[in-house]
């Protein structure tokens, strides 16, 4: 999957794009952002520079500023909860989508199959008769189907 981009929008049977609700559009928005490899290296990054500047650079970090930082780690725990199971609620979603197509196709594909089949036993019937028309028709005349060779 290219640049963080899924493929399942791309399967006939999955919901995509305007038939989408807003809330679906959101959750699957939110789990491509935050279930990514930026995410995760833009989170590592600001923290480790808010380090840096607290211990290296000895900036007027204060009992507050650290604090905030402490609220906002705070917050993306809180959220992480929620986040995954809205996450895993769309996944099953799409998972659901796809398991109904699949069924409906193979309903489908049941029903051409007896219809092949039903196809199939008319065409060894009408096979057999030929069979036997050929079978009275040879006996009555011996000479009947043979042909001289071509010459």
């Amino acid at each position: 999957m290219r640049s963080g981009r899924h493929l399942w929008h791309r399967h006939p049977g999955v919901r995509s794009g305007d038939d989408l609700t807003l809330g679906e559009r959101a959750a699957d928005r939110m789990r491509n952002g935050f279930g990514s490899w930026t995410f995760i290296g833009a989170t590592l990054l600001f923290i480790g520079l808010w380090i840096y500047l607290a211990i290296y650079i000895r900036i007027a970090i204060d009992n507050r500023q650290l604090t905030i930082l402490n609220l906002i780690l705070s917050c993306f725990a809180a959220m992480q909860g929620a986040i995954i199971l809205l996450a895993a609620k769309r996944a099953d979603t799409i998972a659901s989508e796809i398991a109904l197509h699949t069924e409906r196709n193979t309903d489908d594909i049941k029903t051409l199959l007896a219809q092949n089949t039903d196809l199939t036993a008319k065409v060894k019937h009408d096979t057999d008769l030929l069979d036997e028309i050929h079978r009275h028709v040879t006996a009555l005349a011996p000479q009947a189907g043979t042909f001289p060779p071509p010459g």
